[in-house]
């Protein structure tokens, strides 16, 4: 199966309210429409873990910022311009995804993504696509696909063909949090 077949694939599981798991610019990681309740639920059933515990929205360009983030401040993508490993953004006043992806203080954890695979499919989507690490809770994250928990594989609806067999070690993102000053504090 190539490239764009599992995009379609993917969009077809996405829009019907699925999950997947998927390559990211990082990790692989378990997805599904940031948008919707029931599908963000799945993730925290397949990982096991508390729904307390803030998901990573993916997202494809800077512009969608603005739909998910009430007044984002435009100095955090300068910021970005400069860090060579991907980051996530803790932003406050999320807007427009599922409830019970936003933290209890209002904040939303996103990441923009250079990945060619995953801009495709979320501009394709048109939406966020929810992005946590490919374990159940507690356990260490997968730094390639053939290191994925078969529970983990048999539990979503699509299971991304393309990079099965890249075994180059991934690392998580890090993690910052965007200060009202334009300082950061690094989360992770």
């Amino acid at each position: 199966m190539n490239f764009t077949e599992d995009v379609e694939n993917c969009l077809q599981v996405l829009r019907s309210g699925g999950t997947i798991l998927y390559p990211t610019d990082t990790i692989w990681g378990l997805g599904c429409d940031a948008t919707n309740e029931t599908a963000v639920k799945r993730i925290y059933s397949i990982k096991q873990r508390e729904e307390s515990k803030a998901l990573i929205v993916l997202l494809a360009d800077e512009r969608e910022i603005i739909k998910y983030v009430a007044q984002p401040d435009l100095r955090v993508f300068d910021y970005l311009q400069n860090t060579i490993q991907p980051t996530t953004v803790i932003y406050k006043g999320a807007i427009g995804l599922a409830d019970n992806l936003i933290a209890a203080d209002g904040s939303i954890a996103i990441r923009l993504v250079k990945d060619e695979f995953c801009r495709n499919l979320i501009r394709r989507f048109k939406k966020p696509i929810v992005s946590t690490s490919a374990n159940i809770s507690g356990q260490p994250a997968p730094p390639f696909f053939s290191a994925v928990n078969n529970e983990i594989k048999q539990a979503v609806d699509y299971v991304v063909n393309y990079r099965w067999d890249d075994e180059t070690p991934k690392q998580p993102s890090s993690v910052i949090i965007w200060n009202d000053d334009g300082t950061v504090r690094v989360l992770r």
